[in-house]
């Protein structure tokens, strides 16, 4: 969890993100107006909704409008790629003890999802992606990225996790030349983190 702040924007309107994206990316403005950004964050009542601070809602954003640029400017040559893999947070797990039966790869590092619960979060992503072709690894954090892409050489990567990781892990596949869409955490923390699960499955 990179942050310094827990946050949980799943109250907030899809369309605020998407909005805030273009205006902020066509004028680059998240990065150099912040009078700007904090006019936007007031006026959707950020602060009120999800309980952060001024300057943190700002970085939070400011990663968020990055993420959406990036999607948009990867996605043409993301359609094109053929071998493809699904990163998930483990934290998203219904369970975080012995009631989830997926198994622990120590070599990769990554669990693999043992579909034991209908209802968990990442069992309906994993389930969906392994349908499409995609391997899937569920993984305790992001530092394990750069060593699974080298050993597998994906072409085309998906991406869910908390801003400021998406950020860094979007340059790192750039420096590799692959392809990537990413999928925000709406809520973070060590447990019981949330994504929109339908965002998932119209990128996937």
């Amino acid at each position: 969890m990179p942050y310094k702040f827990t946050f949980d924007l799943s109250r907030i309107p899809r369309f605020f993100f998407t909005e805030i994206a273009k205006i902020s990316y066509e004028k680059r403005m998240h990065r150099k107006v912040g009078n700007t950004m904090q006019d936007i964050i007031r006026k959707f009542r950020i602060e009120e909704m999800t309980g952060l601070n001024l300057s943190d809602a700002v970085q939070l954003l400011e990663d968020l409008v990055d993420m959406e640029a990036r999607n948009f400017l990867e996605r043409k040559k993301f359609r094109k790629t053929r071998k493809r893999a699904l990163f998930l947070p483990h934290c998203s797990r219904k369970f975080m003890d012995n009631r989830c039966k997926a198994k622990f790869e120590q070599d990769i590092p990554s669990y693999v999802c043992a579909h034991c619960s209908p209802d968990c979060l990442i069992n309906r992503a994993a389930s969906v992606a392994e349908m499409k072709g995609y391997d899937v690894y569920i993984l305790p954090g992001g530092s394990c990225i750069s060593k699974i892409l080298k050993l597998k050489h994906y072409e085309g990567v998906v991406g869910v996790a908390c801003g400021e990781e998406l950020r860094l892990a979007g340059e790192a596949l750039y420096q590799m030349n692959v392809a990537g869409q990413a999928i925000p955490l709406l809520k973070n923390g060590c447990a019981n983190t949330f994504f929109n699960i339908e965002t998932l499955f119209k990128i996937l």
